[in-house]
């Protein structure tokens, strides 16, 4: 059948310049660059002001007029990444995109990330123009040389892409989208194995329209996006270039949104990658990009070249981003069917919770007790028996060591580890050995007591925990500290984010499908005044389900057009906004939320220890497994080699504490 397909509208940063003429352009080139120096501020304004098609234009009109090659001139005048980055911009488009396979093939190793994600992205009439460029300029077959670095599944999915023959014709077969779903299924998570020759039939030649309606039928038929199918079944290149396919399918745009993000955050700027990208989307996509970057990692594209690049380099960087999009609060058309799509992935995956610590087999508390025992008498503490025990047993566990210990030896096990063990390993063998309630409480006390209040702890308990979990909490607190928990949130914290703590302490969350009448109170709640926006945001955000409010999320996109993140940090601020961010996150992916709170725990200088130990001791029965893969999602790195970095580098005698967190993190491999 046909079905309406819908033509994705794409908006480039860099349009033509009104009043064009490529003759004075050249002039204005050679007077930048003639005599001693050259006026690199009007190099980089004239060249990021005009089309690539204009820019051929002044090539030629420059050789016109001067007998010259306007790129040798410009590599002899500049230098460095600016170079770069401007030589680039005056290729045409298949010669860009051809250079970059040419320097992604040649020479020491390969660069297979580079060749995934201008391959994965393409449309037919791209690739055809590059394999042709390619010929002319380097007078060799692009599908041969790839073919000669590379191998496998990885080197039958490039060449699959190069042919650039992907159905583009717009028509959809209901059926064989219900049969490619069932034949992507069938090929891996059916089977013992994977049929990898399915997946290149299908995700390297069906059409976009088709795929994505394949991919909605798949998670149906698995209960899993096709993502996290492909991440089980594949693995190295041959994994990266299928998610990148998919990745495409479902957004261009965003796919180099994540590529951008990944190429500029962490120490260092891969700067290939970065110019790759903001000279190939400028003319087609770069404001949606934009948006996507906004939408995904909370902050600016603009704001982030800005701090991770300088001078000339960066002024170009920054004319071809096109501006700064943190004050924006509504979608560009491409970012809301992103968002909407999110909201309902969101709203409708079911997403298995996995922790990483499960319960010890053959267990037997008087031998742990004993053992324990053992380890603590006499001269000297034997940590490495002490950890190998404790955070190899599940919570329920450690309670019954806990009473073996005093029953069997007439001892306190607590205390006896708090007189044997010192700093972070004490903390966290102590905060393994409490209940899940008895922690939360202690961690509530923590961040209420002393001077100053750990807001951002506050808000990362009560946000995420169960209305049973809460109740729970509240009794352990009452019975420790012999006070109200919601007494002394009041007494240490005031206005309205005490209020907003008070009411996510009463943890009751009712079901209500009433999603058409909050979408419109949420949307009421944006146009009032400062305060009783953030009233009605309370009473929303703080008092209906999860399940709820992702759907009124997902219709609040649809009726405003707007971003309730966006709208949440623009007209909030401090501790209330903290919160409601918070919120907002953690029904979108609570896995996601607890990542991000782990990388800031430990980027930068010094690592906050106690927000690291709280994280893996209340997760690592819960979903510890879902948050290490979303950290490595987002931050490209495993959250395993993250601490392991963060707490060895920042003293010696964090040693034991990282052999313990491996230990309790990853009982049994690498991610």
């Amino acid at each position: 059948m046909n079905t309406n397909v819908l033509l994705q509208v794409f908006r480039g940063s860099i349009t033509e310049a009104a009043d064009f003429d490529a003759t004075a352009d050249s002039e204005a080139l050679y007077n930048a660059m003639k005599g001693f120096g050259s006026d690199k501020e009007a190099i980089l304004e004239l060249v990021t002001s005009r089309s690539n098609a204009q820019r051929q234009e002044v090539l030629a009109a420059y050789k016109s007029s001067y007998g010259q090659d306007l790129i040798g001139d410009l590599k002899y005048e500049l230098t460095g990444n600016f170079e770069r980055l401007i030589v680039s911009l005056m290729r045409t488009p298949p010669q860009h995109d051809a250079k970059e396979i040419h320097d992604a093939v040649q020479g020491a190793g390969t660069n297979e990330r580079c060749l995934i994600e201008v391959l994965a992205s393409r449309n037919n009439q791209q690739i055809h123009d590059m394999v042709e460029a390619y010929k002319e300029a380097y007078g060799s077959d692009m599908e041969e040389d790839v073919v000669r670095e590379t191998s496998g599944h990885f080197k039958k999915m490039l060449v699959v892409l190069l042919q650039g023959t992907r159905d583009e014709s717009g028509v959809v077969d209901a059926d064989l989208v219900e049969q490619d779903a069932q034949d992507l299924f069938a090929a891996g998570e059916e089977q013992w194995g994977t049929d990898e020759a399915k997946f290149i039939m299908i995700l390297g030649s069906r059409s976009v329209t088709h795929l994505k309606m394949v991919f909605d039928q798949y998670e149906k038929i698995a209960e899993k996006s096709i993502e996290d199918s492909i991440k089980s079944e594949l693995s190295g290149d041959f994994e990266r270039v299928m998610l990148a396919v998919v990745h495409c399918i479902r957004s261009v745009s965003m796919f180099f949104a994540r590529r951008l993000y990944k190429s500029m955050k962490g120490l260092g700027t891969a700067d290939n990658t970065l110019i790759r990208i903001m000279i190939a989307r400028s003319e087609i996509d770069m404001l949606d990009i934009r948006e996507c970057f906004r939408l995904r990692y909370e902050k600016s594209l603009y704001n982030m070249i800005k701090e991770d690049t300088s001078g000339d380099y960066k002024r170009t960087l920054l004319q071809l981003c096109g501006g700064d999009d943190d004050l924006a609060g509504e979608f560009f058309p491409e970012a809301a069917q992103i968002a909407y799509k999110m909201w309902e992935q969101s709203a409708m995956t079911k997403v298995k919770l996995r922790p990483t610590l499960l319960p010890a087999v053959d267990f037997d508390p008087a031998a742990d007790a004993q053992a324990l025992r053992k380890a603590m008498k006499g001269f000297g503490t034997d940590e490495d028996i002490i950890i190998d025990i404790i955070a190899r047993r599940s919570n329920a566990q450690r309670q019954e060591i806990r009473q073996t210990f005093k029953s069997l030896l007439g001892r306190d096990l607590m205390k006896d580890l708090k007189s044997e063990l010192s700093k972070n390993l004490e903390r966290l063998v102590i905060g393994l050995m409490l209940t899940p309630a008895e922690f939360d409480a202690k961690m509530m006390r923590k961040a209420i007591e002393g001077v100053g209040t750990d807001e951002h702890a506050l808000i990362e308990i009560l946000v995420t925990r169960s209305n049973e979990g809460i109740q729970a909490m509240n009794a352990a607190y009452s019975s420790a500290y012999k006070k109200s928990l919601e007494g002394d949130i009041q007494s240490d914290t005031s206005g309205h984010f005490c209020r907003i703590l008070t009411s996510l302490v009463q943890k009751n969350n009712t079901p209500i499908r009433l999603y058409a009448l909050t979408r419109q109170e949420l949307a009421d709640a944006c146009n009032a005044e400062s305060d009783d926006m953030e009233m009605k945001f309370q009473t929303i955000l703080c008092t209906r389900s999860f399940p709820h409010l992702r759907r009124v999320f997902q219709e609040f996109v649809r009726f405003t057009n707007k971003d309730i993140e966006q709208i949440i940090k623009k007209e909030m601020s401090g501790d209330v906004k903290n919160a409601f961010y918070a919120i907002v996150c953690s029904v979108k992916n609570q896995p996601s939320y607890f990542a991000d709170r782990l990388y800031k725990a430990m980027k930068g200088l010094g690592t906050d220890d106690r927000a690291l130990i709280r994280i893996l001791v209340s997760r690592s029965e819960v979903d510890l497994f879902n948050i290490r893969k979303e950290f490595k999602e987002t931050q490209d790195e495993s959250l395993h080699d993250f601490i392991q970095v963060e707490t060895m580098v920042v003293s010696s005698t964090f040693s034991p504490l990282t052999l313990s967190v491996w230990i309790a993190v990853f009982p049994s491999a690498y991610e």
